[in-house]
Parts: structure tokens; sequence; C-alpha cells
């Protein structure tokens, strides 16, 4: 057992939206986007979380940063829930927790330069004087890979690999501890994500950064990650380290998801795990398993009760009711 602190640690963590209320009666509906999520990220960690669109991602990723706040459950950073913090600690905390959004043309104001864009965590929370945030802007630029002749040009006038290389600049600028990457190189194109996850490896290795790596694309999540957690409609439904997930992997879905990468040599000896049926919506859940309808070995038993995350080995926790029959 881990005796670290973690440097982030979310308990049973909720995000419930109200979309409206039923024809014809006075109960509320609820989007049931993040349901009870326990995670733990360390210090210089990597921790992947990997599902299908809708399933609530992204929303952890911006309950971590408390950008929102949780119906629910705690969110800690070095053991001290944040969810208790005033406006001016939180403010404080903004310099150690950031983010890297998914498209970054659509991150990054067009009426701004690149050195104005990098510069303005600097000049918000007033730290250096201009000569200083010049130094530190140049810094950071030969850190992601750009040449200071770029700083004052505009985020239009560069390809997407650069202008994700800007948005990472515009992250690290305050020396953050902890970067949630939100597909951060989904909207790129191949040749390009390689070059992007590899720069931010590096970072990490000299800057000591913990990530929080969200991503639909389980290649990448193999390439960059130390833990994987696999998420289904607001719960996480199996986690592990990654060599042992990529190895062993349990739960239905978890196998469906890894079957769906590409092999590249020709006719592969790869068995296939298909998904069956429809996505259920996160209003209308169904009772028990919420992957049931969609698993080719349910039974009768997963529509008993919702099956809790336990650890089935070392490290590897699995939440299906059948996991001992299967496993």
């Amino acid at each position: 057992m881990n005796e670290r602190i973690p440097l982030i640690e979310v308990t049973d963590l909720k995000k419930h939206f109200v979309t409206g209320k039923l024809l014809f009666s006075r109960k509320i509906k609820y989007v049931k986007a993040v349901d009870g999520v326990n995670l733990s990220i360390y210090k210089g960690e990597t921790l992947g979380l990997v599902g299908e669109s809708g399933c609530g991602k992204s929303t952890i990723g911006r309950l971590i940063l408390r950008l929102i706040d949780p119906t629910e459950g705690d969110v800690l950073f070095k053991g001290e829930s944040i969810l208790a913090y005033g406006r001016e600690e939180m403010r404080n905390l903004r310099k150690k927790m950031q983010i890297i959004f998914q498209d970054p043309y659509a991150s990054l104001n067009p009426r701004m330069t690149i050195f104005e864009t990098v510069r303005a965590p600097l000049v918000a929370f007033n730290i250096g004087k201009k000569h200083e945030q010049m130094e530190k802007v140049i810094q950071i630029l030969e850190v992601v890979g750009l040449s200071t002749e770029v700083m004052y040009h505009y985020p239009h006038d560069f390809s997407g690999g650069q202008r994700q290389r800007v948005a990472i600049a515009r992250a690290l600028i305050l020396n953050p501890e902890f970067i949630v990457c939100d597909e951060p190189v989904s909207a790129l194109d191949v040749s390009i994500q390689s070059q992007v996850i590899n720069l931010m490896q590096d970072i990490q290795r000299e800057l000591d950064l913990s990530y929080l790596f969200i991503s639909h694309d389980l290649s990448v999540v193999k390439h960059i990650s130390d833990k994987v957690a696999v998420m289904y409609l607001g719960k996480i439904v199996e986690f592990a380290t990654k060599d042992e997930l990529f190895a062993n992997p349990i739960h239905p879905y978890t196998k469906a998801l890894l079957s769906a990468i590409p092999i590249p040599e020709y006719r592969a000896n790869n068995q296939r795990h298909l998904l069956v049926g429809d996505i259920p919506g996160s209003i209308d859940l169904i009772d028990g398993c919420r992957f049931s309808n969609r698993c080719e070995y349910a039974t009768d038993l997963c529509a008993l009760s919702e099956p809790e995350l336990k650890e089935l080995d070392t490290e590897h926790f699995v939440a299906c009711p059948l996991m001992e029959k299967d496993h």
C-alpha cells in the first residue's frame, strides 16, 4: 500500500445536472454526468482517463479544477479539500493547477499575439516586471519548441500543432504542479500528435509535473500514461497500471475498447469484442450494471444491483458482477 499523499484525490465525486421536470410531474430530471468517482494522482504521474464521448471525462477534469462545483463528494489537493476554499485561496491555487483544451484554435484569443497569450497569466497574477515577463515568455516558448520570432504573430498564422504548443506554453508559464490535458491531441494530425505527446513527456520529466490525460484514443493513452481509468456513463469500471490494463483487461467494456484499436499487421490474430445495443441515456439509467444492455456476457445477475469497483488483483480494480467468473 502506497503511503504517499496523492497530489490530487477525488472521493465519491458526483455531478448531476438538472435538465427539467418530467411531463405532468413534479419530479426533477437529472443528467448524472459523474456519479461516484474515486481517483488519486501522485506527483510526477500521468493518469489516463478513457471512455466514449459523453461518459463524463471532461466533467471530472473541470470538477478537479473547480471550474464547476460537484453535487457531492470532495476534491483534495495535497490532502486538503479545495471545496472549502474562498475566492483568494482558489485564485492562489490556480497557479498550481492548469488545463490544456482540446481545440487549440478555439482556446486561443484570435486578437491576441502569441506573446500576449503566453504572458497573460503573468499579468493576471501580477508576477514580475515587464522585462522579467518578456524573459519568461521567451524561455517557455523555447521549452515547447517555438522560436521567439513567432511572438508577435497571431494564432491564425500557425498550424494546429504549433497552436497547441502555444496552449501548452500558456499552461506552463505559472510553473504549475498539475495539468488537466483534455484531449490535447485529438484535433491534430497523427504525425503531429506524436510530436506533442513526446513534448509533454519531456516537459513532465523536466518539471516533475502530474497529468490527468483525458482521451478516447487508447493508443495515445498507452504511450503517455502510468495508470489508466476506464469510464462508462459517469462511473469508473476498471482501473489499473498501464501495463496491467493493456495486458490483462477484465471488464467487457475495456476489452471492447482495446479490441477496437487498429492492428497494423495484415491478418493479425486479434479477437474482437463488439459492442451491441445502444448507449443508454445519462438521465434514465438502466437498473443494475449500466453496461449490461451492451455486454455480450450479461446475465440476469447484472440487473440486480449496480456493481462496485473492487480490487481483483494488486492495483487492478474492476466493477463487474461477473468479473470472477470472467477472469
